[in-house]
């Protein structure tokens, strides 16, 4: 081994260790508070139960820590952080965290009112112990905000539960229709099916995927798009699936791009050259599949003696996301009027090179990779998700200087191995001319 790659490796092994420190820090403090608030909830039952049930709450807590350790030591690496023990780790997190962030957010607001009172008071009278009573009421009050909390913390768990079992599979069907002035006439009315994030390796139950198949394919779309991420990183993901989704037709054809997951970043390789193999393994399953993959190229759609142009952008995110894509390349050869439909699976790419790209004019922008973060709340036009701490466009659709983007929530999943709220989409966008 030579000393370069020894002292990669002991780099990325300190880093290993200093972010497995840091969230089990994290996870400590929380279990520590939690306890808190189970202790005065139990404050009145027998000493014997007690004890089962603390013993139980730590043997539960150390048991998720071992397994933290193990999948992230001896697992992950192998699987970009997508493999099966990954899954299942990421499962118990979330089950058992989340409902225990929302039980101490009561405790929390308890322990802030009794530091406000504490402040507001001491400057007017002398620190004394306190007296009986007010201990009692205090205990009291705890116990029922304790309580609470409980109650309130079995609707996430309900929730996380669901949707690791039947939410992740819970597929809905999004309709829009957009209106352009300059959309040429032979395209009025047309019908697009958008899928997008389909993380082959995550599914688990092929009856269900194929059902999301079946119903993209009633939608009867004159054409489909792909916006990509595959895989999750590597192509032999696909094996169990090419026949599913070989299914997906459109009298248009099927057009794809790539996503960040697409190029196995998230995934150790034995050689730069395995990994490039990979990728032109996965293009070639684009091929077998029936796609028209579009990689950083464009090509003309024609319809009833009128044309679009389609155009096809490898990977580009802002932050840390691969920069694969070159949006100069992609316009190569297009006509500065023409109707232009960009498949461009990160939707800052839009943000940061469409938006308020004077020079080119591209109507509609296709997106997806944020998920909608696999968990929020939409009811009507009220979308609330953890996706709008990073994105400030992750579902639906967005206007600005009349060009479009639509975002797909995705059809998988990855890391959390389900859906709550947000649930897997099909898109349907009809357009029409003005």
């Amino acid at each position: 081994m030579g000393k370069q790659k020894l002292i990669a490796m002991m780099l990325t092994a300190a880093k290993i260790y200093k972010a497995l420190f840091s969230i089990l820090l994290v996870f400590t403090l929380i279990d520590l508070y939690t306890y808190t608030g189970l202790r005065a909830s139990l404050r009145s039952s027998s000493s014997r139960m007690r004890k089962i049930v603390f013993r139980a709450f730590w043997a539960i807590n150390f048991a998720v820590y071992i397994l933290v350790l193990y999948t992230a030591w001896l697992q992950s690496p192998k699987y970009g952080f997508a493999g099966g023990w990954f899954k299942f780790m990421a499962a118990v997190l979330f089950i058992s965290y989340i409902p225990k962030i929302f039980y101490i957010i009561f405790l929390l607001i308890e322990d802030i009112y009794r530091l406000i009172r504490f402040i507001a008071v001491a400057p007017y009278k002398l620190i004394k112990k306190e007296e009986a009573s007010s201990v009692e009421l205090f205990q009291s009050r705890r116990k029922f905000i304790a309580n609470t909390g409980t109650i309130v913390a079995a609707i996430p768990f309900t929730g996380m539960v669901y949707g690791i079992t039947k939410g992740k599979y819970n597929f809905k069907v999004h309709k829009v229709e957009i209106t352009y002035k300059d959309l040429p006439k032979g395209f009025d009315g047309i019908q697009m099916t958008q899928l997008s994030d389909i993380h082959s390796g995550s599914f688990d139950n092929k009856e269900a995927v194929q059902h999301a198949v079946d119903l993209a394919n009633e939608q009867k779309s004159d054409i489909m798009f792909f916006t990509g991420d595959l895989v999750n990183n590597r192509s032999d993901e696909m094996a169990n699936w090419m026949d599913v989704f070989g299914k997906l037709k459109a009298p248009m054809g099927v057009y794809s791009s790539l996503g960040n997951h697409d190029y196995g970043d998230y995934a150790e390789w034995p050689s730069a050259e395995a990994k490039q193999a990979n990728l032109e393994k996965l293009f070639d399953i684009h091929k077998q599949l029936g796609f028209k993959l579009l990689r950083n190229e464009n090509m003309k759609i024609e319809r009833n003696g009128s044309h679009i142009e389609l155009l096809g952008l490898e990977n580009w995110g802002k932050g840390g996301f691969s920069k694969y894509g070159d949006l100069n390349k992609t316009l190569q050869g297009t006509e500065p009027d023409s109707f232009k439909i960009l498949m461009s699976h990160d939707p800052t790419h839009w943000e940061a090179q469409v938006m308020n790209n004077a020079e080119h004019h591209i109507h509609l922008t296709l997106a997806g990779h944020t998920h909608g973060a696999q968990f929020g709340v939409e009811i009507g036009d009220v979308k609330i998700s953890p996706a709008r701490l990073s994105y400030d466009r992750w579902a639906g659709l967005y206007e600005e200087n009349g060009k479009y983007l639509y975002v797909n929530r995705g059809l998988g999943f990855i890391g959390f191995p389900g859906r709550v709220g947000i649930w897997p989409e099909i898109t349907v966008i009809t357009l029409r001319s003005a």
